[in-house]
């Protein structure tokens, strides 16, 4: 069985994934992340200014959804990636393997990038300007508007940015689906956090493949009150497993 878990990376999930995972009591936890971009979070944790040096030689859009994502989720109180590092930690603490389930990042910017038009690049890049002038009330408004329409909000997107639509969103979907597969196939109980705009996809390719699975959706995780445990903030290695 696998539970779906939809994240949003610029807001405290801490708490409410940390009371799950007791609840769902996993022996795997799989996380949308390479191992390049795992190295990249615990690097800005332990070295910010080798993080921002080794920022640098990244390319421009990534940088620039990086830097809003930093920005956003300093509104919310915490940094950017902090739900994919609890989940890590909470299995590092409990000794259950972890899997990076995701495509390399630098690797999907670059085709994205290539396969891009001249005019859907100066969209996103007015786009990703404006972003920096986003409040946290206009997130949230936004935040409303996919939680109620989904289908709509990526038919929007696939309209304006069609490349980006096809590869971070549908390339990816079908990606950790193969890995998840996998996955199913030699652990019982599965916790997988995906960003919440990935579960829909995610969720009808494995119907497709017969496998078994449940989902939680971010306004659900978003409405549980818990408290913090302090092992939300425990320093933490991981060992991982590249699929």
């Amino acid at each position: 069985m696998i539970l779906l878990i939809g994240t949003g990376h610029v807001f405290d999930l801490s708490s409410a994934l940390l009371k799950i995972f007791d609840e769902k009591n996993p022996d795997m936890v799989c996380v949308e992340l390479d191992k390049q971009r795992y190295n990249a979070l615990m690097m800005k944790a332990s070295n910010p200014e080798g993080y921002k040096a080794a920022a640098r030689q990244l390319p421009f859009v990534y940088r620039l959804l990086a830097r809003f994502q930093e920005g956003m989720a300093s509104e919310y109180g915490v940094a950017a990636g902090d739900e994919m590092l609890t989940a890590i930690n909470y299995a590092q603490g409990r000794q259950l393997p972890v899997a990076f389930i995701d495509m390399n990042a630098q690797y999907l910017f670059s085709k994205m990038l290539r396969s891009m038009s001249l005019s859907e690049k100066l969209k996103l890049l007015l786009t990703g300007f404006g972003g920096f002038f986003v409040s946290r009330k206009r997130v949230e408004k936004e935040l409303n508007k996919f939680e109620k329409d989904f289908d709509s909000y990526i038919e929007q997107i696939g309209e304006k940015f069609p490349t980006i639509k096809r590869v971070l969103i549908d390339e990816r979907n079908v990606y950790m689906v193969q890995q998840l597969s996998k996955i199913n196939e030699q652990y019982e109980k599965i916790v997988a956090l995906i960003g919440d705009g990935h579960v829909p996809g995610v969720s009808e390719l494995l119907k497709s493949k017969d496998v078994e699975f449940e989902t939680i959706r971010l306004s659900e995780l978003r409405s549980r009150k818990t408290s913090v445990s302090d092992s939300a903030t425990a320093s933490f290695t991981a060992e991982y497993r590249e699929q």
